[in-house]
């Protein structure tokens, strides 16, 4: 498998966003990833998709949308759209309709930031998912990077110092979001989840001070997904984003934060009597199944099954458990970094079945 980092949900001057897919594409370069996913509010802006190059280095730049109806008061149920080549933001208020015509143009759509508080000081509402009867979903964004910050901006000064520390921030998903993934797939859903950054490059202003908040440079060194695909990315426009897309909605995918130490090199296997599966994929029980980790460092790593931890690993850096019981199995890393104890890792499950 060859793995690549991506990062998604982000904005641009189309609309609520500072800077130009040309500023997006330099700034994923100089981070190190393959790829972005362009996002902007109920606009889809078709002629940005390309390889951007800067000196001998490139990025695959790929635009989905971010749709929501404007119309209501709280402006919430935010849905991510990748993978569709037409508009599809007139569909807003039906979102099950909405939805529906993804799945028939074969795309991808993800809940965006399914639990995002209000932080009324700062005039931001709560934009949290509440349409919970709808179906057909790929996935949702466990870890929103701005979702998260909005949870620390409790007062003036505590924002002044996020604003001036931003890798002080991230700490882990919002686990009431962490609950609801568990919840989906513990009925028998396969839901993706992703990790998203939902950058906008704000400009903010609190009295004299000035300051770029949380540019997009920031956001492509922390909370990414990786995607692991059955063959390296080619140079070809179409080929490229079919892999990603593929990737996407097969759960092929971790999350990882990148800024304390690199999690390029995870990885999450099941292996029995003539089977194999990896991250995202669903095997039988059979007579057993042996579930291996592989880490890029020594760190602390959970087993989760149906929500609950079932193993625990402190300061390794290969993990094994002998799986004997059907259930939706996944890895969440933790390593300390400037005095906390972080979230690293989280991946997607393995689906063991009778």
């Amino acid at each position: 498998m060859f793995e690549i980092a991506i990062n998604l949900h982000m904005h641009t001057l189309h609309s609520d966003g500072t800077g130009t897919h040309q500023d997006i594409a330099e700034a994923a370069i100089k981070a190190g990833l393959e790829a972005v996913i362009v996002t902007d509010h109920n606009i889809l802006v078709q002629d940005q998709e390309g390889y951007y190059t800067k000196g001998k280095d490139s990025v695959l730049v790929l635009v989905g949308e971010e749709i929501h109806d404007n119309n209501t008061a709280q402006r919430n149920n935010h849905l991510l759209v990748f993978g569709v080549n037409h508009e599809l933001a007139d569909l807003a208020p039906d979102t099950q309709g909405l939805i529906t015509k993804i799945n028939q143009a074969g795309g991808l759509s993800f809940l965006a930031h399914p639990i995002d508080p209000a932080a009324p000081k700062f005039n931001q509402g709560d934009f949290s998912w509440d349409k919970w009867d709808v179906t057909g979903f790929t996935g949702l964004e466990l870890w929103n990077g701005f979702s998260e910050f909005k949870t620390r901006l409790n007062s003036i000064p505590a924002a002044l110092w996020y604003a001036f520390n931003p890798s002080r921030i991230a700490q882990g998903p919002i686990p009431e979001t962490a609950m609801i993934w568990d919840k989906l797939t513990g009925a028998g859903n396969r839901i993706v989840a992703v990790g998203g950054s939902d950058a906008h490059a704000m400009d903010a202003n609190l009295g004299p001070i000035k300051r770029t908040v949380f540019p997009y440079l920031y956001h492509f060194l922390s909370v990414n997904t990786h995607l692991l695909l059955p063959e390296n990315l080619s140079g070809d426009l179409k080929t490229d984003k079919d892999l990603i897309y593929d990737a996407l909605r097969q759960g092929h995918a971790f999350i990882g934060y990148d800024l304390p130490h690199s999690t390029r090199g995870f990885r999450f296997t099941g292996t029995g009597i003539g089977v194999n599966a990896g991250i995202g994929d669903e095997i039988s029980v059979s007579d057993g199944i042996t579930l291996q980790i592989t880490l890029p460092s020594r760190a602390e790593c959970i087993l989760i099954k149906d929500g609950q931890p079932v193993k625990s690993w402190q300061d390794k850096s290969v993990c094994s458990y002998s799986a004997t019981r059907p259930g939706v199995y996944r890895v969440e890393v933790y390593r300390p970094f400037l005095g906390r104890r972080r979230s690293w890792i989280i991946s997607n499950p393995i689906y063991i079945r009778a």
